[in-house]
């Protein structure tokens, strides 16, 4: 039996992780489910625990639909914003390889600003 090959984008913030699973092609969604979606509490939508439970569902959803290998793509908020990938993104890839999905690889896409737009807070940068 021949496994199907999937992607995985995981886009992990500091107060949130998403994690959307698609087909090769990216023109499918197999699955996606949100870190904020598995805790009551919105300050805890980030946390590691969080985004394993995200993964955990999106893995059984892919593994029922016949996915059995995936490459996964890392997102931070990017551009002008933090570059940082949120607390979410190593858990979530561990959860996935425990869930049954075999990772092929694991890719950092983040968006660089090549100096387009001007990033916010004025010329003295926030004040507190």
């Amino acid at each position: 039996m021949e496994r199907k090959t999937g992607v995985i984008h995981i886009y992990a913030t500091a107060n949130n992780t998403i994690i959307h699973a698609t087909d090769i092609s990216n023109a499918h969604t197999f699955s996606m489910h949100s870190g904020g979606a598995q805790v009551k509490a919105d300050r805890l939508g980030s946390s590691p625990r969080a985004a394993m439970d995200a993964a955990k569902r999106v893995a059984e959803e892919m593994v029922a639909k016949g996915v059995g290998a995936a490459h996964v793509k890392i997102r931070a908020a990017g551009g002008i914003k933090s570059k940082t990938v949120g607390p979410g993104a190593r858990p979530a890839v561990k959860a996935l390889e425990r869930a049954g999905i075999h990772v092929l690889s694991v890719e950092n896409v983040t968006p660089v600003p090549h100096d387009g737009c001007k990033r916010k807070g004025g010329r003295k940068g926030r004040r507190m």
